[in-house]
């Protein structure tokens, strides 16, 4: 079995949570290249992850505060998935990962940071993209700033 090891993202774990949501506070704001917001759909958007896995690691997320996938209305789930589907497709034509992690962590015992708002992470892989530093050294090399990667993604995703 395949482990991805991110030691890095303890900073993420243990630090104070904002108050509210920020998928709910971050569309709200008028500062998408700040936000890492790369695309606004009618229903759903997508967001950078500031902690990623990976360089590129996306999360579409619905605008709407619900918590499950059962929750969304027909309309919110088609254009989620076909977002999902174009960043994919981008992220694809941009940085040629060999394959990807697209995942739906529902509720904080499936692992999910924001378990109060569903979002869908698209995280692309590459061979070797897990290495000894990160277990040996608690050490990670990213290889791209988000602002460098937000710059790559900016505007393609249509």
């Amino acid at each position: 079995m395949e482990q991805i090891w991110a030691p890095w993202r303890l900073e993420y774990i243990q630090m104070e949570k904002e108050e509210g949501c920020i998928l709910c506070e971050k569309p709200k704001q008028n500062s998408d290249a700040q936000n890492f917001i790369l695309y606004r759909g009618d229903k759903n958007f997508v967001i950078m992850n500031k902690y990623p896995y990976n360089p590129g690691h996306l999360m579409v997320a619905t605008y709407r505060h619900i918590a499950t996938l059962e929750d969304l209305t027909t309309s919110e789930l088609h254009e989620h998935f076909e977002i999902v589907s174009r960043g994919v497709r981008l992220l694809r034509e941009v940085f040629k990962p060999q394959g990807f992690n697209i995942g739906i962590n529902t509720g904080v015992v499936a692992g999910a940071g924001i378990a109060d708002h569903f979002h869908t992470h698209i995280v692309p892989r590459w061979t070797g993209d897990t290495n000894f530093m990160a277990v040996a050294a608690e050490t990670r090399v990213v290889s791209a700033a988000l602002e460098e990667t937000y710059h790559k993604l900016e505007g393609r995703l249509k």
